[in-house]
């Protein structure tokens, strides 16, 4: 996660959506960086413990912004990071986990270990269901993200692709992925919301 004060804006770090490229890019302009196992703090978390602080400390109310990624997609880039080959000592959750395997996982509530993923809507939303991002960007439209940074920023950036997962076979199987989309309805209603306003919904006044 960054922060960017001339910019008046705030980059949340949705795991498994390219936000590594971006941030590479962006960082010698942030005036805040999160890094490690505070890289992905939550929309809710932001809102609750940096808002009130940059509003106190600099009087900064800045936009947010993040990236949703389809679903499936996203879960299928978690199970490739996961089911990589690792060097002796490290973990490989999922290695002999096929696909559906590994969405079944997904799917139960608590997520065991090997599938603790969490959620694109969890990460995006408060416990009251509000979700405070201004900017909500589909990761299948790369130009529109580049787009609004380039303008925000004032530049072009150059962005390179960083922590792409290996590629393996994922195979879903059409009775697993029907379950899916029922169990995860209100996150792909999201991801299609942000695809029909052409890869940018903007929305939330707070």
């Amino acid at each position: 996660m960054q922060i960017y004060f001339e910019q008046n804006l705030a980059f949340l770090a949705m795991p498994k959506t390219g936000s590594t490229a971006y941030e590479m890019a962006l960082r010698p302009h942030a005036d805040i960086v999160f890094a490690k196992r505070r890289k992905h703090m939550t929309a809710g978390q932001f809102k609750r413990r940096m808002v009130p602080f940059l509003d106190e400390f600099y009087g900064l109310k800045p936009e947010v912004m993040a990236i949703i990624r389809d679903p499936i997609e996203q879960i299928r880039s978690w199970y490739r990071y996961r089911a990589r080959p690792v060097e002796k000592g490290g973990r490989a959750d999922c290695q002999n986990l096929s696909f559906d395997d590994f969405v079944r996982l997904v799917m139960q509530e608590p997520q065991p270990p090997a599938a603790a993923i969490g959620t694109q809507l969890g990460f995006l939303s408060m416990f009251d269901g509000v979700i405070p991002v201004h900017h909500i960007f589909a990761y299948e439209k790369q130009q529109v993200v580049r787009g609004f940074l380039n303008d925000r920023f004032g530049k072009t950036f150059e962005f390179q692709q960083k922590n792409v997962s290996p590629d393996k076979p994922t195979p879903l199987s059409p009775d697993v992925e029907a379950e899916l989309r029922a169990f995860r309805a209100d996150e792909f209603a999201l991801y299609q919301r942000v695809l029909d306003t052409g890869g940018h919904l903007q929305q939330y006044n707070g």
